[in-house]
């Protein structure tokens, strides 16, 4: 369905669900496959999402035939904020030149970390001369092996894309973090499915250590499958929360997938009393579930308030801001706070009350901001009270089929605008 404003809801929804291959695990997927020679080994949806479009173009202009001209290699990121990070040091490890451009938000997402870690191992990047932007990106030389330090706290898409590229120069090497790892389920994510690919990392006490002559093989059995996504899966947990009555049939592995936990952080939710604080809920693990977590609060006994999210100020959208934007457009009152978020609950939307929604209260307006997540948070919301949603067509970042997955589960959704 292609749309950019809707009118959704309200009402349940129920039925079975299938949400789609995990982004995550399909870039790195795809990427290990391709480095090991075996693209084929990796099937991405027949309509994959924006940001997997972005990892497979990247993929292709870094791997084309260098050019006669000796011009860079044109790698097209979109709003892939993962297809940068992951290839670049990818890109440098085969010493290939190249100039990485991106839309949206993604040119003024950090990238320093890198500059500051590589080029003291061959690798030279050359920033635009705008203050806050980093794209387009001119990365030159070739990636030798050695000892790297990057952050932990600015975005763990630092550490996977080393971990990734440095079995491709030879030597050993060594990361070493200058602060704690956020967002850590996704570095062993990449490390599980590098061993997929014959590819083995080991964990240090003060990073990881990649040891020489690794080299990438295509996985067991010659493909490799790609479960469904836990942070799409997190909203129609959520749809639940709110009243409906959904089943998915795609389940998330808590193994390879850190956001498998929402479940259980709603049962946190729930589990508060009336007289007791609000839950506190540390996502510097899980960020990604915060405007799930978000609009959960609302409806719920306590509310809640969410610490250590810094970094969801640098994503799609300053995710905090977005997030108590949506939800004080439902009703709910919402704080931001210096590292997250408070959510308090609205009295009148019990999670008790009947779910089909009172179609006589008018509709609240609500921007996805572009960014998918909340757009999909306002969709969950929607099924409490009408909604028209700007900027729905953000979804296509990593979920294109989602509305019309909506409407098949019973969601009400009329096309405003096209």
């Amino acid at each position: 369905m292609a749309c950019d404003s809707l009118l959704l809801g309200p009402g349940p929804l129920s039925g079975p669900v299938s949400v789609p291959p995990s982004k995550s695990l399909l870039h790195r997927a795809l990427i290990c496959a391709r480095l090991a020679g075996c693209p084929s080994a990796v099937k991405p949806p027949t309509r994959p999402s924006d940001d997997i479009c972005a990892t497979l173009r990247a993929l292709d202009a870094i791997f084309a035939p260098i050019r006669k001209d000796g011009n860079p290699a044109l790698v097209d990121c979109g709003e892939s904020g993962t297809t940068l990070r992951l290839l670049v040091p990818v890109a440098a490890a085969f010493g290939r030149a190249a100039v990485f451009v991106g839309a949206g938000r993604l040119p003024r997402r950090p990238m320093a970390p890198y500059a500051d870690a590589l080029e003291d191992g061959g690798v030279k990047f050359e920033f635009p001369e705008r203050p806050g932007e980093f794209l387009p990106l001119r990365v030159s030389g070739a990636l030798r092996p050695g000892i790297y330090t990057l952050p932990g706290d600015v975005s763990s898409q630092f550490v996977s894309g080393l971990l990734l590229a440095l079995p491709l120069v030879g030597g050993a090497s060594e990361i070493r973090l200058a602060s704690a790892l956020q967002s850590r389920p996704y570095v062993e994510m990449t490390i599980a499915v590098m061993r997929e690919f014959g590819v083995s990392v080991s964990e240090t006490e003060h990073g990881f250590a990649v040891p020489g002559g690794a080299r990438y093989a295509p996985p067991p059995g010659g493909a490799f499958q790609v479960e469904g996504d836990a942070s799409q899966e997190a909203f129609w947990h959520l749809a639940n929360h709110l009243g409906s009555n959904v089943s998915i049939t795609s389940p998330a592995s808590a193994e390879l997938q850190g956001d498998a936990v929402f479940p259980s952080v709603l049962e946190t939710i729930r589990a508060a009393t009336p007289n007791s604080s609000p839950p506190e809920i540390d996502v510097s693990q899980i960020p990604d579930l915060v405007p799930a977590i978000a609009a959960a609060a609302a409806f719920s006994p306590r509310g809640v308030v969410v610490t250590h999210g810094e970094r969801l100020r640098l994503k799609e959208s300053d995710r905090i801001a977005t997030s108590v934007a949506l939800l004080r457009s439902f009703g709910a009152r919402a704080e931001e706070r210096p590292d997250g978020l408070a959510v308090f609950p609205i009295p009148t939307h019990a999670i008790g009350r009947d779910s089909k929604g009172d179609v006589s209260e008018p509709s609240v307006h609500a921007d996805a901001a572009g960014d998918h997540r909340i757009a999909m948070a306002a969709a969950m919301l929607a099924t409490r009270r009408h909604c028209e949603l700007r900027g729905a067509s953000s979804v296509a970042k990593s979920w294109p089929s989602f509305f019309d997955d909506y409407r098949r589960a019973g969601g009400r959704v009329e096309v405003l605008s096209q």
